[in-house]
Parts: C-alpha cells; structure tokens; sequence
C-alpha cells in the first residue's frame, strides 16, 4: 500500500493509519531528513526480526531507531549533561548519535557493548508517527541490496513490494546518510561523515 502524506503538515487521520499498521506489527517505509526509512515499533520483536530478513543484515548489528525528542531519548538511552547539551545543539537533524541503551531498549536492539544509535530527524512525518505510537521505530535506509538510494518512494514500493505493509509517499528527500557520532564516556567520536555540520566535534 503507497500513501500520500503531506511532508510539512502531515494529517492526523493518516498518521493515525500508519500507527495502526505499525501497532499491528506492520513494517512501513517512511520519509526523514536524510533517506526513506524502513522501520517498525521498536518492541514488536517479530517485526524486527522481519527487517533483519529484508535488508540481509547479521543480527548481531542493530539498527538505529527515533525518538521523537530530546525527553523522549533520556527515556531509552543514559544522557549525561554533556550529552544533552550537545544532542540539543544538533536535534532535530540529520544525525545518528550512539549511547548507552537504557532498560527500556530491547536486547535485540543493542550491541555487546549495550550501545544504540539513536536519531531525532528533521522531518515532521516520522516525528508525528513516533508521538502517536509511543514508542520509537526503527530505523534503517530503505536501500537497494546494492546499496543504491531509491529517488522516489513508488520505486520503494515496487521494489520491496508486499515485504513492506505500507509506505509513505512525502516527495523527495535529500539522499545523504546521517552523520554518526559517539557519545560513549563524553568523548564525541565521529564514526561516518555525513550530512550536517561536524566541525566543533573535531576541534
């Protein structure tokens, strides 16, 4: 199912579609500031389980999920005062900061280290849906297996077909990764290079 959904002003009643799918243990793909994403309800285990199959990817590497906002991070992950101050300068944006995972993370969703990636995109669809569901949603490019980038989300929806329940047509999006950085002991360390400014986590 492909759905239009207005990328500025999303509307409620369809936002409210997509929360039912997911809820259900739907997978969707969806618009961010950076690429479409694939995701589900973080805690449906057997959703996510399904993602790890779509996109061929070893279990022991979790993906990224989002949080709809700064308070909603220090629910799922341990923010220091550091790192609030610095994700504050930087969210919404197209970054993916790793911290240490709080309880309320599945293990699935963690690595050894107990770390995850967390985002809060600049885009108000996905920030809608995480707020009306309650729980973030996973989040990984909605990529061709050979890494290509889709520029159009009809093409998501032809090429994954009925492995996806839904997604969402918003238009464009940039099509640059977000940048990755570490937060890990209030030592910033920028594991890729993305989109967004990176220069006061180098100086």
């Amino acid at each position: 199912m492909l759905i239009s959904i207005n990328p500025i002003t999303p509307q409620p009643r369809l936002v409210a579609k997509v929360v039912d799918i997911l809820k259900d243990g739907g997978i969707i793909a969806y618009p961010t500031d950076t690429f479409y994403g694939i995701g589900c309800d973080i805690m449906n285990k057997k959703a996510i389980q399904r993602i790890y199959q779509i996109k061929q990817r070893d279990p022991s590497k979790p993906f990224s999920f989002i949080c709809s906002d700064l308070k909603d991070i220090s629910d799922y992950a341990k923010v220091t005062n550091y790192g609030y101050k610095t994700m504050k300068r930087y969210l919404p944006g197209p970054y993916t900061f790793i911290l240490e995972g709080s309880k309320l993370v599945p293990k699935i969703m963690l690595t050894k280290r107990k770390t995850a990636g967390i985002r809060v995109p600049d885009h108000p669809i996905c920030i809608a849906l995480v707020k009306s569901l309650g729980n973030p949603i996973i989040s990984t490019s909605a990529t061709a297996p050979d890494g290509s980038v889709f520029d159009h989300p009809s093409l998501i929806h032809e090429h994954f077909g009925t492995r996806l329940d839904l997604v969402i047509d918003a238009g464009s999006v940039s099509g640059n990764p977000s940048s990755v950085v570490s937060l890990i002991g209030d030592t910033p360390e920028v594991i890729r290079k993305g989109s967004g400014d990176l220069s006061a986590f180098y100086s």
